[in-house]
């Protein structure tokens, strides 16, 4: 297979019941570490090797055959023993909509799970078959009804067929500030610091950061750059003909010298450095 496939589609535009942010193949899985989250459903799973993923300070396998389903803004970390024969191979999804929290609740599946393949249920097979309904199109963007078609049937069959375990629970601490996450999704390019968050929230700051360090272990502040960081990170890649100064300033960084700065402490490398990478 080829070294990496990923197909991406913009959120905003396409207001369906399910819809799939983005889904993909990686040949060499990279690390990550995502101590806000991420703020839709994730679905990864291993096609070769094995990679190690970390959630509430717990360390899980991820070998062949196995997948984890990772809750919106769950903590977490997951990476490959570096030094292994075998390369880490995954597929993934990551996958929102109007109706995702009204459907994966009469499933029994709005929560972080692990699932195992079983003799029913081949997940290579379905995403492969999304991925090749869109490597054939000119214009993949046109086939999202249908991909969210394919992503509905994956869930009804996963939830039939799939041998889940290893439930884990959802954080009581990130219930009380689920509201201002969300807020701060929409918010986050505007010029805003832990004062407003704090007065958006109606709690003091000394409160709000301990609900943050109990859910997230990082600050709201953080939280914040963090999803600058996020963003930026996808626009380096989308959008390749855009300068470092205009993804700063989408993003909410007071500078481009301040992005570049913030992005290599977090990121272990300059914006450019990464653009090229990827």
């Amino acid at each position: 297979m080829e070294e990496k496939i990923r197909f991406s589609f913009p959120i905003s535009k396409n207001p369906l019941p399910l819809y799939i942010e983005t889904i993909g193949y990686n040949s060499y899985e990279l690390d990550f570490n995502r101590p806000e989250g991420y703020p839709y459903y994730h679905w990864l799973h291993t096609c070769k090797g094995e990679g190690i993923i970390e959630l509430e300070g717990k360390k899980y396998t991820l070998p062949k055959g196995r997948a984890i389903l990772l809750a919106p803004y769950t903590p977490h970390k997951y990476y490959s023993d570096h030094n292994a024969p075998v390369h880490w191979e995954t597929y993934y999804m990551t996958f929102t909509g109007e109706a995702i929290e009204a459907i994966l609740k009469s499933l029994d599946m709005n929560y972080t799970a692990f699932y195992e393949q079983t003799d029913s249920i081949n997940f290579n097979e379905h995403v492969d078959n999304m991925l090749e309904v869109l490597s054939n199109e000119e214009n993949p963007d046109h086939f999202a009804y249908e991909i969210s078609g394919k992503l509905y049937q994956f869930l009804m069959r996963l939830r039939k067929f799939g041998q889940m375990n290893d439930k884990i629970s959802v954080l009581q601490s990130y219930e009380k500030i689920k509201d201002i996450v969300e807020w701060l999704e929409q918010v986050y390019p505007q010029d805003i610091g832990l004062l407003e968050i704090s007065e958006k929230a109606q709690v003091s700051s000394q409160h709000l950061n301990t609900l943050f360090h109990d859910t997230f272990g990082i600050s709201p502040y953080s939280f914040l750059v963090q999803l600058r960081i996020r963003e930026a990170k996808r626009l380096l890649i989308t959008e390749t003909d855009r300068s470092l100064r205009e993804i700063a300033q989408l993003v909410g960084f007071n500078g481009v010298s301040h992005f570049v700065a913030t992005f290599k402490k977090r990121e272990g490398m300059t914006p450019s450095q990464y653009r090229s990478l990827h």
